[in-house]
């Protein structure tokens, strides 16, 4: 499967996907990016239900999820998961604008791969964004060197 995998990005406002979207086309990266607007689209993505159920048949390289979501919130898709055999270890990134303790705690007790603070400043996180999408472009090569 030499595919390259696609970037999954749960995030309800338009404005703050648009922003993820343009870091990580600035960063050079080939993925495609499919952009959600809640859990529940996330979820219908990766079980291919609803509009996504001809997707593809391949697991993104990483999921951008943001917390704070209308109908089921970003803690409940990496609950959901986590606890799930086939989604277990799927790449999961919160970006949030959340900067409470508990919701921080709450991520990485549910096994969460990175927690990215939504900065105010625009450069900020472009750069945060940039970085992760080069660092799961990168790790998501092949040992033999396929993408």
């Amino acid at each position: 499967m030499s595919a390259i995998r696609t970037i999954l990005l749960a995030e309800d406002s338009p404005a703050d996907a648009e922003m993820a979207i343009d870091a990580l086309r600035e960063a050079n990266l080939a993925n495609p990016i499919v952009h959600v607007e809640d859990g529940v689209e996330a979820m219908e993505y990766l079980e291919r239900k609803g509009r996504f159920a001809d997707r593809p048949d391949e697991e993104p390289a990483v999921l951008l999820l943001d917390i704070k979501m209308p109908r089921m919130d970003g803690l409940e898709v990496l609950q959901r998961l986590r606890s799930s055999e086939q989604y277990r270890r799927l790449p999961v990134v919160i970006l949030s604008s959340s900067r409470e303790e508990s919701d921080l705690a709450r991520s990485w007790d549910l096994g969460v791969n990175a927690y990215v603070v939504k900065p105010v400043d625009v450069d900020q996180f472009f750069g945060a964004v940039k970085t992760l999408g080069k660092f799961w472009a990168v790790i998501n090569t092949t040992a033999n060197g396929e993408g």
